[in-house]
């Protein structure tokens, strides 16, 4: 569901806008330069409009053409825009001490992010000093709201009515899939009525395990941050009996700071 696909047209949508800004969301949904062909096929945009897109979007710095000539990734224009979106969320210098105090406990990579349609995306990323095995992931990756730990958790921070409504976008989009994330989903949720937190053991990715925790910003915006990493690290125990009280505590100490709670 990460790959980013044209929408149906809305009657107010500036179809050229909208091509534009698919193209530039499947260049950084993937990890190397794509090509004209490629990027044609992924976004379903002809491949005569997709020239005059590319020249566009190169010309005004938002994608950077590869010394072959035939491959694009993402331009100093979009990192612009990436570092003033970034910039927007305050929210990051005043949360990350607790954060920096959670990874070190843990001795897991602590990450913070918020939600894109169906993923999550990195906005921070905390890798603590006394650990030895890190996450690969950074600022930027995206994470399934559906099998990752802090996609769950910021589906249990949404109030019930909005949380039916994208479980059930999330449902269409992901088609055959949901038959194996939706029971995750909903076990995952009512154990964090419970605990107050989510887990994902294996379901994000088989040998990863982590558990992520919500919280409302003071401006309503939602985010979730999540602890964890490889399973022979931080197996099921580790996760819910010593880390898991940590989490909670340090949501609360961020809950206090900020002056927020949820909008749930």
């Amino acid at each position: 569901m990460s790959t980013p696909q044209p929408r149906p047209e809305a009657t107010d949508e500036v179809t050229a806008l909208a091509r534009g800004l698919v193209v530039l969301q499947t260049v950084a949904s993937h990890r190397g330069p794509l090509g004209h062909t490629e990027l044609s096929r992924l976004t379903g945009i002809p491949k005569t409009t997709m020239t005059r897109l590319l020249g566009t979007l190169v010309s005004h710095h938002m994608l950077l053409q590869e010394h072959d000539g035939e491959r694009y990734s993402l331009g100093a224009g979009a990192l612009d825009l990436g570092s003033a979106y970034l910039r927007h969320f305050d929210v990051r210098a005043r949360i990350r001490p607790y954060l920096v105090e959670l990874a070190e406990f843990s001795g897991a990579t602590v990450h913070l992010g918020v939600r894109d349609r169906f993923d999550m995306v990195l906005i921070d990323t905390i890798r603590p000093d006394t650990g030895m095995i890190f996450s690969r992931l950074d600022i930027g990756a995206r994470l399934n709201v559906c099998t990752s730990a802090i996609g769950r958790a910021y589906l249990h921070e949404l109030a019930p009515d909005e949380r039916r409504q994208l479980l059930e976008s999330a449902r269409i989009a992901a088609a055959d899939e949901w038959a194996r994330w939706g029971s995750g989903v909903e076990a995952a949720l009512q154990e964090a009525d419970r605990t107050g937190y989510c887990a994902s053991f294996g379901e994000w990715h088989p040998h990863v395990n982590s558990i992520a925790i919500g919280f409302t910003g003071p401006h309503g915006t939602r985010y979730a941050f999540n602890c964890g990493g490889p399973s022979f690290v931080f197996d099921r125990d580790t996760m819910l009996q010593r880390i898991g009280p940590r989490l909670v505590a340090c949501r609360a100490a961020i809950v206090e700071k900020i002056g927020k709670t949820s909008l749930a």
